[in-house]
């Protein structure tokens, strides 16, 4: 049973004892210090502790407290929603387990069913994907489209940012066609540069455009998330 209340994440101030792990030949130090940095990690313990599937689901869930967009009976779309920790926090506070607002989650992968979610397995740039979630959505739209995707990573730094700027702008591109006026979109980007498309976009399409940086995403981290407000009508 989940003991967590949707109403806020105040865990970034909260201190636990420091675990370290034995060193073995079997693994690298990048393994070692992503292994320590998990098992110290109050959001992963958090996460465990409260049901959700991932600690990412803290990210959504500080990000709606600031800017408020998971109103009860809004219609929300969750991009590369695998394993489902962000589409877990909008069913919750959108309430569509109890019929008031809709999620719908996307995914290449196989996702396991969450309370409130309708799942699609799909490739959203598919030329046909906006069709078919507009066609799932109740009167036709969404008034909000989620994005935590990254691309796969190949180690090559200026490589894996093209990639996942390229990644935005079709989560974008997908927002911009199934939003109804006045929608709203989050997306993953990273630190070095919200490239000038993107952005250009954004600003095209929306009233307001900022940066966010969610306690819940590390320090160290490169990400933040780019939340664009108010889609300009047709």
């Amino acid at each position: 049973m989940r003991k967590h209340k949707s109403g806020g994440s105040k865990l970034g101030g909260q201190r636990q004892l420091k675990v370290r792990v034995k060193k073995t030949l079997q693994r690298s130090s990048s393994s070692q210090r992503w292994l320590e940095r998990q098992l110290n990690d109050p959001y992963v313990a958090a996460a465990q502790r409260e049901g959700y599937r991932s600690r990412a689901a803290y990210k959504l869930m500080e990000i709606d407290d600031k800017e408020r967009l998971l109103k009860p009976g809004r219609r929300v779309v969750d991009l590369g929603a695998a394993p489902g920790g962000w589409s877990q926090i909008a069913a919750e506070r959108v309430k569509s387990v109890e019929g008031k607002g809709q999620v719908v989650a996307i995914d290449l992968l196989d996702m396991e069913p969450v309370a409130g979610v309708e799942f699609v397995k799909l490739d959203f740039m598919d030329e046909t994907a906006p069709g078919r979630l507009k066609a799932m959505l109740r009167d036709g739209g969404a008034d909000l489209v989620l994005s935590d995707m990254a691309a796969q990573g190949t180690g090559h730094a200026r490589t894996d940012h093209l990639r996942i700027m390229g990644l935005a702008e079709a989560a974008a591109e997908f927002a911009c066609e199934v939003l109804t006026p006045g929608g709203a979109f989050v997306c993953k980007v990273f630190q070095g540069g919200t490239e000038r498309g993107l952005l250009d976009l954004l600003k095209k399409s929306f009233a307001k455009v900022k940066h966010v940086k969610p306690p819940a995403s590390r320090a160290e981290s490169v990400e933040l998330y780019v939340v664009a407000l108010g889609l300009r009508g047709g």
